[in-house]
């Protein structure tokens, strides 16, 4: 497995696979063909059909200026294309073709390059699934967040020091921040109202959920309205992990320090996802971005609860198992409804398999690796019509509606 850097990275939203991924193309091809005095590019599958929402046209125009751009959203699905996210680069030169590149976004801001071998992989991790990684674990007598840092190359802790600081500066800007969220739904930004809510009397559960979900939607909101936001693992799903994190932190008054053991953890098992089977909600679906954003806040709240190692993986199995199916049918294409309120769900959610974990770790029946291989052909098979292509379920209702 690569390094768990790759999960976490700092970057403007809405998308890490809508405007991260083709902004890195697109600056790779910019390079290769300074000369082009005009580029054109079209997009297929899942960037055609909710690119505009996304702002995948937004971000390939600044990176491709000054000359001129034309970007083409097409139905067609091109012979070969192998991924949802598929663009074409075209470039010219007074009117003629000088080059040409196809790129695929295969998530959290990930691509790869058609008909180019793909750089060597680094392989930081010899362990390729939690089976292997809790036995070598208990050989050397490990915890998990002790094995990464005995895995990864030095630097790894200040790496994610810097993870978590731009976490919190992202919920604190969102939290300060109020108004309507960019594109035609007019959504109002919700995060303020419930940080400064007010009630005579609150019960601790409710207590919970308003603080955790303030939390959740301050980083959706940001990330939505293009802020800057940490991927963990997506673009879409970054208000999961910061939110529940930040809510046991301030409980239990946790160090930095500790945060960034548990930021490990929750790497690791982004990093077990994203190598076994997907973190792209155009490939698999929300069930991908969400679930695996909660399977990483359930196993990091885990151990920062000092819970046992297979507790925490027994939380990860929890949170994935049960958003096996969900749809990515964002309204509109963009990353507002309903993501955002599911960024909330989920971090409450990281929180109740966190507690399950707790009692009833010694009833599992379903492994974390199991689980992941089931999201993975779940997420195949579900109809493309609900993977990130807004022309299914909730999507299409709200079309639906708006016609009556």
């Amino acid at each position: 497995m690569q390094s768990i850097r790759e999960i976490y990275k700092i970057g403007k939203g809405p998308s890490s696979s809508h405007t991260m991924g083709p902004e890195r193309a697109a600056r790779i091809f910019k390079a290769e063909h300074p000369d082009a005095d005009q580029y054109r590019v079209s997009l297929y599958g899942s960037l055609s059909k909710t690119g505009k929402g996304h702002g995948t046209d937004r971000v390939l125009y600044e990176v491709l200026a000054p000359a001129k751009v034309a970007v083409l959203f097409s139905d067609e699905i091109p012979e070969g294309m192998t991924h949802p996210n598929t663009l074409d680069f075209f470039a010219l030169k007074e009117g003629k073709e000088i080059g040409r590149m196809r790129a695929a976004s295969i998530g959290g801001g990930d691509i790869r390059i058609e008909g180019r071998q793909e750089p060597e992989e680094e392989e930081v991790y010899p362990e390729n699934s939690f089976a292997e990684v809790e036995e070598f674990c208990r050989f050397r007598s490990l915890d998990l967040a002790e094995y990464v840092f005995l895995t990864e190359k030095p630097g790894i802790r200040d790496f994610l020091a810097g993870v978590w600081s731009q976490m919190k500066q992202t919920i604190r800007e969102g939290l300060e921040t109020e108004g309507y969220l960019p594109g035609p739904l007019k959504v109002e930004r919700k995060a303020m109202k419930l940080y400064d809510f007010e009630m005579e009397h609150f019960h601790p559960q409710v207590e919970e959920c308003r603080l955790i979900s303030a939390y959740a939607y301050a980083t959706a909101e940001q990330n939505a309205d293009c802020g800057t936001v940490v991927t963990a693992p997506t673009c879409g799903a970054c208000g999961v992990v910061p939110a529940a994190f930040l809510y046991v932190q301030k409980r239990r008054n946790l160090s930095d320090e500790e945060m960034v053991k548990g930021l490990a953890v929750a790497g690791l098992i982004g990093n077990l996802i994203k190598h076994n089977a997907s973190i792209s909600g155009a490939e698999c679906g929300c069930q991908a971005e969400i679930g695996s954003a909660c399977a990483m806040a359930a196993a990091g709240l885990d151990y920062l609860y000092g819970l046992s190692t297979n507790q925490i993986q027994y939380a990860a199995e929890i949170a994935l198992e049960h958003h096996l199916g969900l749809t990515c049918d964002p309204i509109l294409g963009l990353v507002q409804v309903p993501c955002i309120e599911r960024n909330a769900v989920a971090a409450m959610r990281a929180m109740n398999c966190c507690n399950l974990s707790f009692f009833l770790s010694d009833t599992q029946r379903i492994s974390f690796d199991i689980a992941v291989r089931t999201m993975y052909e779940t997420g195949k098979s579900i109809n493309r019509r609900f993977r990130e292509t807004s022309e299914g379920g909730l999507a299409k209702m709200y079309g639906r509606r708006n016609q009556l």
